[in-house]
């Protein structure tokens, strides 16, 4: 991946949130205008799913847009949802890679792992027309102003978005009346006190 997203501010994971519109949101709410953002998510419309699907070897369809929760907290989504999250939530899309085109467990066992990461390199930018690998990397740019660049304040309640949280010994209260606990420096903003 190295020269392929030069200057990403981020790069971040989408793989274990299970409120993703919400997570870009806040992604997007401490990222300067014109930040570079990396995203990689698990592919819901991948080859395999797509054909386990119509062998009848799983009950959930590929090609429809919702997510799906594979194992606890871990999440395979929609290309075409991600994009339009991301518009949603203030990100313009550049371009979209695409990993793992060649790691089924038998392609493993049968060629060596070098000529398998060669392929998959030359096959990466193949993404920027379809998207049917495991791993989709994008990489997007923050458009316009938000709160936290103009507020000065770092954290935002994620129920009321309020920006000025105030700051006690152990943890942060939000003017809506939410408290966030702050312990062995962590915050805690996944449930209230």
């Amino acid at each position: 991946m190295d020269g392929l997203f030069d200057g990403a501010t981020m790069i971040r994971a989408l793989h274990h949130m299970a409120e993703p519109v919400k997570a870009l949101r806040q992604v997007r709410n401490v990222l300067q205008t014109n930040a570079n953002f990396i995203l990689e998510y698990a592919n819901k419309q991948n080859t395999k799913a797509i054909l386990r699907y119509w062998l009848g070897r799983q009950s959930w369809n590929p090609f429809t847009r919702e997510a799906v929760e594979f194992a606890a907290l871990n999440f395979d989504f929609h290309p075409q949802a991600i994009r339009q999250w991301m518009g949603e939530t203030g990100f313009s899309i550049g371009k979209t890679l695409t990993f793992h085109t060649c790691g089924s467990a038998c392609s493993k066992r049968l060629v060596p792992t070098g000529a398998l990461a060669a392929l998959d390199g030359l096959l990466q930018p193949t993404g920027e027309l379809f998207q049917f690998t495991p791993s989709v990397f994008i990489g997007a740019t923050a458009q316009g102003q938000t709160a936290i660049a103009t507020a000065g304040s770092f954290f935002k309640c994620p129920e009321c978005a309020h920006s000025l949280l105030e700051d006690h010994v152990d943890y942060l209260s939000c003017t809506c009346g939410r408290q966030y606990a702050y312990r062995d420096g962590i915050y805690n903003f996944k449930e209230t006190l």
